[in-house]
């Protein structure tokens, strides 16, 4: 192995480069094993350090994003017994969705894979380059409520207006006050045609509209997400009662899920 020596670390630290350093005697040995020239030797360092601020990048979006489960379209089960139109969701994996700004909404009961499709859909987008925000519904509102002690607002409402993708997890659990609709309705507003945004719900739309204290906004923001939005209705039974401890050795005649091999990073 050769030796770096302490004046060219010096050098990579002061142009930033010094993620280098723990690879490059490998590469310096592996270019003199292979007689590769100064310059296919430099390109192959640097190529190096691309990837790795790739990943960091990649690693760093996922973490800001604040999904409470880190799932993946590589993982996920398409032949599981829930009827949706996996054809529609296949089309928003391709993410044109985002820059063409528009939204997606996933709509079925309990356990169906809502929220499953929503982060896999956020988790594709942060390896694409796109900043995500993922948080449920309640935390939305909540932040808004806390931040009128402070004075904070506007940097809230800045927050949620920032990211390229906003998913808005459990959309309609209660029944919302007028603050609440106010603030829901200012959040949908302001992205709409901006930035894309993504919401799961154990209601129909259709039943969106007596959830908001004001119909009249509860009319104007649903209006925008349904004539924005790739609307996705699952049925089927839950996932969670599939996942109970136990359920597989009760019923030995279900297969496991196919393998998928990884896509590359």
């Amino acid at each position: 192995m050769l030796d770096v020596k302490p004046s060219l670390k010096t050098v990579l630290t002061r142009l930033k480069l010094s993620g280098l350093v723990p690879t490059l005697s490998d590469r310096a040995a592996y270019a003199q094993k292979t007689g590769l020239t100064p310059l296919d030797f430099l390109e192959l360092a640097l190529q190096d350090e691309i990837e790795r601020r790739d990943h960091l990048s990649v690693a760093t979006r996922l973490a800001r994003a604040g999904f409470t489960e880190p799932h993946t379209f590589e993982e996920f089960d398409w032949d599981v017994p829930v009827t949706f139109d996996r054809d529609r969701v296949r089309d928003l994996l391709n993410l044109g969705f985002i820059t063409r700004r528009e939204d997606a909404i996933f709509v079925g009961p309990v356990g169906v894979g809502k929220t499953m499709l929503a982060s896999a859909l956020g988790h594709s987008a942060c390896r694409a380059g796109h900043r995500v925000l993922f948080l449920r519904s309640d935390d939305l509102l909540k932040q808004f409520h806390q931040s009128r002690a402070d004075n904070s607002t506007e940097r809230v409402l800045r927050s949620f207006l920032a990211p390229d993708v906003l998913i808005i997890d459990d959309f309609g659990l209660r029944r919302l006050n007028a603050q609440q609709s106010s603030d829901f309705y200012e959040v949908i507003i302001e992205r709409h045609r901006r930035a894309s945004t993504i919401l799961t719900s154990n209601r129909g739309i259709e039943e969106w509209i007596p959830l908001f204290d004001d119909p009249i906004l509860a009319q104007s923001a649903l209006d925008r997400l349904a004539h924005n939005g790739h609307q996705v209705v699952l049925e089927g039974p839950s996932f969670r009662s599939r996942q109970r401890p136990g359920l597989r050795t009760a019923l030995p005649a279900d297969p496991p899920p196919p393998r998928r091999p990884r896509r590359p990073r």
